[in-house]
């Protein structure tokens, strides 16, 4: 597996937590030390492991923020 390193730039919130004290969490992410994203993901208490997730650009974001104000929950 290819090493990669990332910084967790800002913590923007907690949508979740599952079972063992795992968050899924809404942060801002530079990944290799490149542009900071926006990812969604699930961590570990402490941030020493991390699930699958998903990261976004800005352009992501302002979509992503559409789709959501346009829908029936």
């Amino acid at each position: 597996m290819a090493e990669f390193t990332y910084e967790i730039v800002k913590e923007l919130g907690v949508i979740s937590e599952g079972s063992g004290g795992w968050l899924k969490e809404f942060n801002l992410i530079s990944w290799n030390g490149k542009e900071p994203k926006y990812d969604i993901r699930d961590w570990a208490p402490g941030h020493e492991k991390m699930g699958k997730g998903v990261t976004l650009s800005v352009d992501d974001i302002v979509s992503l923020k559409e789709l959501l104000q346009n829908i029936e929950i």
